[in-house]
């Protein structure tokens, strides 16, 4: 019983309004008691208070219902603190009487009646508070709505509405208290939302109670590139003695620069000599020069420190009235001296003046390199320091070079114009003449350039490559005679002949190139098999046997692949070459002879020269000869040579083939011609000043007889497999 009625009374609280329990104070004590034996009961915990609302809305009961009668209703209303409350009524019509007797809405503030209101807008009685806001002296509010159980008009009064909002409160505008504590803030105040902040003047700074201010400039520091400062209380004297201390310490590289303002007090005394600064004074100190007091009243203007530290110290006693100074202070960046100029060098940026942190770059004119303490740099740069100094001196432009030119085996350079290989040097390059020529008969001239290469007039890079002059001897002869009985041939007539020592035998050959030997392939073959390379013994340069040197040695050997004669009756393809250990170098004595060109042709009557060391007739006996022959004869057409061995195979001779690998060469008298010790010699044919390999001595039957002829390789039919083999050898 006793738990059912505290639920039903605090069921009847949820819903009943703040007026049933002022109305009935029998029932609310009632539920006072009841309410605390419950959360006794309960051990229940209170709720938090809410946050007050920044605005809301009053109504009467039942509004906009006409109110009942026999009222007494309490609204307090409250904001956070630092606001104040402003209510606006938009509608009130209660019963109006004199003096709002009768029915009645009062406006309070801590008990103090701020308005009491009744009628409406139009009535002749009663108090109406129109449109106008109240505003409350502080975060609290109440009104209080009372009425009698008499209202002739009751169904026409419906009570009021009101809205209110917390209004900020501005502290700093308020009076001083009459108690004697003070203004809010003693020198400056800021108003803020719900509240206020106290500042301070330059040179003071707030107390711990965050309102009153007190003295404080002593060592404060600027660091700003610019800035503004003053002393305390300016333009007005302080209230006090000071001493203050102000250091502008600013980035090495700037300097400083003071700008008094035209208002400048301190107080001096007045001397011949000018404004003297006994108790007064503004000291200026800059590292490395003596302090300067100011005082007077004029003010020192425009004052540059050349300095990134300066120190102000402003002092006063509590005597005299000084109304004290301003300045603005600025900064410059320290300037550097001119850079100068560099020879064959370009200095960029130039500038009228340089300044801290400027960079300059250096380059040189094409041609030339950066030098710095005797080494080279890719590039240069340098900047101007907060010493005033440039952090590098500058470098030099030297010429360059382009080192010496590459050296061309069998040849030289001859230089045209310049010096020690410099830019714009020009060179030409040569071959030993008359032995070597440059490729493709060009003299180009090469010139140093930028890029340190030596290029060429037509702007190609490659070097220079001098190649064997061929079959152009430096001696000539005066006329040809025959092998067989022949003429001796004179030193460096016949440069291109070869001997060959194969195995103890005898055999010839030809240069064609500074490794490779030309010879009949014969003269390399034993028992069928090529015979070893160390067998063959080389001789270039000689024209008499017993005069031997040294010889050149056989890297390898290259017998043509079809060449197939075990039984010494078939010469086709009879062709070979030599590489040799070593290169030559080519001279008078030794020399190429030109290989035929592609298509070269083999004229009957043609007179070509054929040389050799082999078997000669002296006194009508034939031995082998220390000296070198020579002999002129005619090509001979290929059906006359092949008639003149119809006789040998009548009489049962074996007569080896004659193919068009081959031609022949003699004279019908017989008398010239090759013999054994010759074979893989050179039958050569002059063209255009040039001799050149038109066949090898091959074979023949009977040398010099007459209607015989000697048989000769067609060595333009193995062009392609000479280049080959060359090439890939």
């Amino acid at each position: 019983m006793f738990h059912s009625k505290v639920r039903h009374l605090l069921l009847q609280q949820r819903i009943s309004s703040r007026s049933d329990i002022t109305f009935n104070p029998e029932m609310g004590w009632t539920f006072c008691i009841i309410l605390f034996l419950y959360v006794s009961v309960c051990e229940c915990r209170r709720l938090p208070d809410p946050e007050p609302l920044m605005h809301g809305v009053v109504q009467s009961p039942q509004y906009p219902q006409p109110y009942p009668p026999n009222l007494q209703e309490q609204w307090d209303l409250s904001v956070p603190e630092g606001y104040q409350i402003q209510i606006t009524f938009t509608h009130l019509d209660i019963e109006a009487s004199a003096g709002c007797y009768c029915d009645a809405l009062t406006v309070l503030y801590d008990a103090k009646i701020l308005g009491r209101f009744c009628g409406h807008e139009k009535s002749a009685d009663g108090h109406h508070p129109g449109n106008q806001p109240i505003l409350s002296p502080g975060n609290r509010l109440t009104l209080m709505f009372q009425t009698d159980d008499n209202n002739p008009e009751r169904h026409q009064n419906v009570g009021f509405s009101a809205q209110y909002q917390a209004i900020d409160t501005d502290e700093c505008s308020a009076p001083e208290p009459q108690d004697g504590s003070g203004p809010l803030c003693s020198q400056i105040c800021f108003n803020t939302l719900g509240s206020y902040l106290c500042a301070c003047h330059h040179g003071y700074e707030l107390r711990p109670d965050q309102r009153s201010c007190v003295l404080s400039c002593g060592g404060s520091i600027f660091d700003d590139l610019e800035g503004h400062l003053f002393s305390p209380g300016y333009p007005n004297p302080p209230p006090q003695a000071v001493s203050c201390q102000y250091n502008i310490y600013v980035e090495s590289g700037f300097t400083v620069t003071l700008n008094f303002t035209d208002v400048f007090h301190i107080e001096s005394v007045d001397t011949e000599q000018g404004p003297n600064c006994l108790y007064h004074w503004l000291k200026l100190t800059i590292p490395d020069r003596e302090p300067m007091k100011l005082c007077g009243g004029k003010s020192p203007g425009l004052i540059v420190t050349n300095s990134n530290t300066v120190r102000l110290d402003y002092h006063t006693d509590d005597e005299g009235l000084s109304k004290g100074w301003s300045l603005d202070y600025s900064t410059y960046r320290v300037k550097c001296p001119f850079p100068g100029n560099v020879t064959k060098g370009r200095v960029t940026p130039i500038l009228p003046e340089y300044f801290y942190r400027d960079y300059i770059v250096v380059r040189c004119e094409q041609g030339y390199k950066l030098m710095m303490d005797g080494e080279e740099v890719e590039g240069f740069s340098t900047m101007c320091q907060s010493n005033a100094k440039w952090h590098l001196p500058l470098p030099e432009c030297h010429i360059i070079d382009c080192g010496e030119p590459k050296p061309l085996l069998n040849g030289g350079v001859t230089f045209l114009s310049g010096l020690q290989n410099q830019y714009r040097s020009v060179v030409q390059y040569r071959c030993d003449a008359p032995f070597y020529s440059l490729l493709g008969d060009i003299n180009v001239v090469y010139t140093c350039e930028a890029d340190r290469e030596w290029r060429a007039n037509n702007d190609i890079a490659v070097s220079p490559t001098c190649i064997p002059v061929c079959g152009q001897p430096t001696q000539n002869l005066d006329g040809f005679q025959r092998i067989i009985g022949g003429r001796d041939a004179p030193d460096n007539a016949i440069p291109w002949q070869v001997l060959l020592i194969v195995d103890q035998g005898r055999a010839g050959g030809m240069v064609i190139g500074d490794r490779w030997i030309m010879t009949a392939a014969y003269n390399l073959m034993e028992n069928g098999n090529p015979v070893s390379k160390e067998t063959v013994l080389i001789y270039m340069g000689l024209t008499d046997v017993t005069l031997l040197g040294s010889p050149a040695l056989a890297a390898s050997i290259h017998i043509h692949p079809q060449y197939n004669n075990p039984n010494h009756v078939d010469y086709n393809n009879n062709i070979a070459l030599i590489k040799m250990q070593d290169s030559v170098t080519f001279n008078s004595s030794i020399m190429p002879i030109c290989l035929p060109a592609v298509g070269a042709t083999y004229n009957t009557g043609t007179m070509g020269l054929v040389s050799g060391f082999g078997v000669t007739k002296i006194n009508n006996a034939r031995m082998l000869t220390n000296k070198m022959k020579f002999v002129e004869i005619p090509v001979v057409a290929q059906e006359t040579c092949s008639n003149s061995f119809t006789p040998l195979k009548r009489e049962g001779r074996i007569v080896p083939s004659l193919t068009n690998n081959m031609f022949c060469a003699g004279v019908p008298e017989g008398v010239k011609d090759s013999c054994q010790g010759d074979s893989g010699g050179p039958y050569a044919l002059r063209n255009n000043e040039r001799f050149w390999a038109a066949g090898i001595i091959s074979w023949g039957i009977d040398c010099g007889k007459p209607g015989r002829y000697g048989v000769y390789t067609k060595v333009v039919n193995y062009i392609d497999w000479i280049n080959k083999t060359m090439q890939e050898n």
